[in-house]
């Protein structure tokens, strides 16, 4: 258990924002499956965007559990604090700022990870947004720009004197992309260095490796990206074995059907058909890899192109393969 602000976290397994990924059906989903806390995917700061109609949806936090944490990306101190207050004035219990962010079209706009290169700007930039509202404003980064260039550890103490309540930091620099493995080493030596809470984030994906780097970094908790991508329940998996030791029995298909067709169709009410049915594709094709024949029923349910043949057809799937399975 461990404090952002006025909220207490009761799960030290934490779902990290993915652009793309962690809109609010999912977020939701995975408060439910144990997540302590569910990052939204990043907005943009130039809130000039934020009528188009991905930003609306990203916006869109109705009916979420508290807390409620929003990630903002951008480089102007302005406009970062400006989102900061009107994300507040939506509802927003939490600001997180992307600095760990490694994709091109987020670096060449100078932020995300590319931030790591500047550390006055970082500095003007969590200033700025920090005196914007009060609520907590956590920070998400990477060990540095580069092996030569790790400054994780300088702009962890700079972030926690200016006022920023919880860090995540990603074992990785941002030249690593998601390339090669994660190294906790920095994570454990910005532990060392700042008092606040302190989520080690990179390659996490079973119990044991959870456990694994929590006691090498001496954080207060995990967060997992890609591993929760078509197995959502792995956050009370991880929760139950850091709290017991034990393991939980693993998903039945059942559980796991239910979840699947449950997932579908807030997809579809959240998005409406069209781009409903559009999102569904690689979210039922992550799920889709640990089932055999998974991947020739993934290629039919990508042609498909309304929601009630998806949710049918997945439906029928999932039927057959608990037959075959018995």
């Amino acid at each position: 258990m461990f404090h952002i602000g006025p909220y207490t976290i009761d799960s030290k397994v934490i779902l990290a924002p993915m652009a793309g990924i962690t809109d609010r059906p999912f977020r939701q989903l995975c408060r439910r499956m144990g997540a302590g806390l569910a990052v939204s995917e990043m907005v943009i700061s130039d809130t000039a965007f934020w009528k188009t109609h991905k930003s609306a949806y990203r916006l869109d936090h109705s009916g979420e559990t508290a807390p409620r944490s929003v990630q903002i990306a951008g480089s102007d101190p302005v406009m970062m604090a400006e989102a900061a207050r009107m994300n507040a004035a939506r509802g927003a219990h939490v600001i997180d700022i992307n600095m760990g962010c490694p994709a091109k079209k987020v670096c060449n706009r100078a932020a995300g990870s590319a931030l790591m290169r500047e550390p006055d700007l970082i500095k003007h930039i969590l200033e700025a947004v920090v005196a914007s509202v009060n609520i907590p404003v956590t920070l998400k980064m990477r060990t540095g720009w580069c092996r030569k260039s790790k400054n994780g550890v300088e702009i962890a103490r700079m972030a926690e004197a200016i006022g920023i309540q919880a860090l995540a930091v990603h074992g990785r620099t941002r030249a690593d992309a998601y390339r090669g493995e994660a190294e906790y080493d920095t994570v454990a030596q910005i532990r060392e260095a700042i008092h606040i809470p302190l989520f080690a984030n990179g390659d996490i994906d079973s119990p044991e490796k959870a456990q694994q780097v929590l006691k090498k970094t001496g954080a207060d908790a995990v967060m997992i990206g890609r591993a929760a991508q078509g197995r959502p329940w792995i956050f009370r998996e991880i929760d139950h074995y850091l709290r017991t030791g034990q393991h939980l029995p693993r998903v039945t298909i059942d559980e796991m059907s239910q979840i699947m067709q449950q997932h579908l169709a807030e997809l579809h009410q959240f998005y409406g058909e069209m781009m409903g049915v559009r999102i569904a594709r690689k979210h039922i094709g992550w799920y889709l890899k640990q089932f055999n024949q998974g991947d020739e029923f993934r290629k039919f349910f990508n042609t498909i192109e309304s929601a009630e043949k998806q949710c049918s057809s997945l439906a029928g799937f999932l039927a057959e393969y608990r037959l075959t399975a018995a």
